[in-house]
């Protein structure tokens, strides 16, 4: 088996963020986004890659332990599927998921900016045909690179 670099999962994390954002803005609600099975399937699949992913940069010693906590959520979907709470989802998406990404986005702004622009350009071609995304992935580009490699005390969900 082959060791995938971590900056991949950076950019994982990044991405799945992006998809859960946009396919839980067409809902007021989390019964709404429940019983729509298709919306409700793609955002629990975009926490469990998040969850995962999390995993290898908590190992990597790139997240904070106290962000332990999504890797813990990802494991309840997926072990727990039958006892999915809505409002808990509903929750994290509204009011936790936004500091979590300005974590992930802190990472992104310290890796090294030709590799970023690398990884965003490999991203942007698996992913051309979301359009949400590779603006967000455009912009990313752009950024300046921010010389801090710790990731900020931003607090978990």
């Amino acid at each position: 088996m082959f060791k995938r670099e971590v900056e991949f999962f950076i950019f994982d994390i990044f991405i799945a963020i992006l998809k859960i954002e946009q396919t839980s803005s067409k809902f007021t609600n989390p019964q709404n986004l429940l019983y729509s099975y298709t919306d409700w399937d793609s955002v629990i699949r975009e926490f469990e890659i998040i969850g995962e992913a999390s995993k290898y940069l908590l190992n990597e010693n790139i997240l904070q332990q106290e962000h332990r906590v999504v890797v813990d959520f990802r494991n309840v979907i997926i072990h727990e599927y039958f006892g999915i709470d809505s409002d808990e989802v509903w929750d994290i998406i509204h009011y936790k998921l936004k500091n979590f990404k300005k974590v992930i986005l802190k990472i992104i702004s310290s890796i090294d900016t030709d590799l970023k622009i690398e990884l965003a350009d490999a991203f942007i071609e698996d992913n051309k045909y979301l359009d949400f995304v590779t603006k967000e992935l455009e912009a990313l580009k752009s950024t300046q690179e921010v010389k801090n490699t710790t990731s900020p005390k931003l607090k978990p969900w």
